[in-house]
């Protein structure tokens, strides 16, 4: 009994740790942003990995995603006859919740996972040694970069997973379906609002987009310098930053759209 109570105690200090650990390598992040404003190819170079590199499965995900929608709307409000009411209920699901919720996942499934596997691999190399052995910063030359750009990523993928998305949902309800095409983008224009929707929704990407990025970085920086340590971080990345995501969408819905 004492032994199982020694082990939990064990345990939570180990997490306290290392959330203090995490805490101080965002300091770190953060003292080392000013430097890239010299150095901005740095950042570009990640913008290209992280984004440019994601863009493909954001934009097929978000197709599918969109269409997806349309079809199952259009099932439960035709017994209703309110299919004029699918364009509104696509763009507010996709610009309100499944656009950042699906785009920092699918970030964290593939773009999230490299930077953790390719910082984990320049540890167990020894390149972060070497670096400071020569007086550079891995903070400010190799973890600072990766962070800004993915954090300035997420937002404009998410966006694009709306554009997507609700072009899908077009695909399926008006071209597949007969729903009326001016209803579709009518009711959609009157309803959805550019603050409550269109700007939160962004917003929710932007806090996933360092959240996601933070644990990415975090993770590999942090993973013991063997195979076996860089595969365990990588797996870190991808569950903590799902769950992550997912927590953080509760509080900022219960924030933005809640009249309690």
């Amino acid at each position: 009994m004492l032994d199982q109570f020694q082990q939990i105690g064990s345990q939570t200090l180990a997490l306290f740790e290392r959330l203090g650990r995490s805490v101080l390598f965002m300091l770190h992040l953060l003292s080392g942003l000013p430097s890239l404003l010299l150095r901005p190819r740095l950042v570009v170079m990640q913008l290209y990995s992280v984004g440019v590199l994601s863009l493909s499965l954001i934009l097929v995900s978000g197709l599918f995603v969109g269409m997806v929608l349309g079809l199952q709307g259009y099932n439960i409000l035709v017994n209703f006859n309110a299919t004029e009411m699918l364009g509104v209920m696509v763009s507010l699901s996709l610009l309100r919740e499944l656009g950042s919720v699906l785009t920092a996942i699918l970030f964290a499934g593939r773009a999230g996972s490299a930077l953790t596997a390719e910082i984990g691999l320049m540890k167990a190399t020894e390149q972060l040694a070497a670096m400071e052995m020569m007086a550079v910063n891995p903070y400010h030359r190799v973890m600072a970069p990766r962070f800004v750009a993915g954090v300035l990523a997420m937002p404009l993928l998410a966006a694009m997973f709306n554009m997507i998305g609700i072009f899908g949902g077009h695909l399926v309800v008006v071209n597949l379906l007969g729903v009326d095409s001016g209803s579709y983008w009518s009711q959609m224009q009157s309803t959805v609002e550019l603050y409550d929707d269109i700007f939160n929704g962004l917003l929710k990407s932007f806090v996933f987009g360092i959240a996601v990025t933070w644990i990415a970085v975090f993770e590999g920086y942090d993973c013991l310098p063997t195979s076996e340590g860089v595969s365990r971080a990588t797996t870190r990345t991808v569950v903590y930053s799902a769950l992550a995501t997912l927590a953080l969408d509760f509080m900022l819905t219960a924030i933005m759209f809640s009249d309690v």
